[in-house]
């Protein structure tokens, strides 16, 4: 009699397990896409690196090197309330210095509980974008809600004539 009480008391136990999936990468990405002053989508001729500063105050590379892309895709700090980014352009020709433009994306912080089994985590409403403007002629706001959705535009950055 007492191992069936005990075999019950494990089934139960076993099925009131959690079956909540966790997300695998909690990490949100904000996407930025290229445009001509016309409207009309860009392609990146050039090459095109990010970098961003860590609480360290190193510098950390996002983005390496992209050429021939018409949108990319940058991590967001959890709980920062301002990214800065250095977007570093190198125009094509052997001789030619960087370009680097200072890029600021102030936003709120919003944590997000899936599950108490799972880790926080933290989608971000963008509040305003500044540049300074040697090589990006203007970065507007598409879309304020950062979360899990990859396919969503955030950014339309336009860049000055090369």
């Amino acid at each position: 009699m007492r191992r069936i009480i005990l075999a019950l008391v494990a089934a139960i136990v076993v099925c009131a397990c959690s079956s909540i999936d966790c997300p695998v990468q909690n990490a949100v990405y904000t996407n930025y896409a290229l445009y001509k002053s016309n409207g009309e989508v860009d392609t990146l001729r050039d090459t095109l690196s990010v970098l961003t500063p860590t609480a360290s105050g190193r510098d950390t590379l996002v983005f390496n090197r992209g050429v021939g892309l018409t949108s990319f895709s940058l991590p967001i700090s959890y709980v920062n309330p301002c990214d800065t980014f250095y977007f570093g352009l190198k125009p094509q020709g052997d001789n030619t210095e960087w370009i680097i433009d200072r890029v600021l994306v102030n936003k709120t912080n919003t944590p997000r509980f899936e599950s108490v089994d799972c880790q926080v985590a933290y989608f971000h409403t963008i509040t305003s974008v500044e540049t300074s403007h040697f090589f990006i002629d203007s970065i507007v706001i598409n879309n304020p809600n950062v979360d899990y959705d990859t396919e969503r535009k955030h950014f339309r950055i336009y860049f000055s004539k090369r």
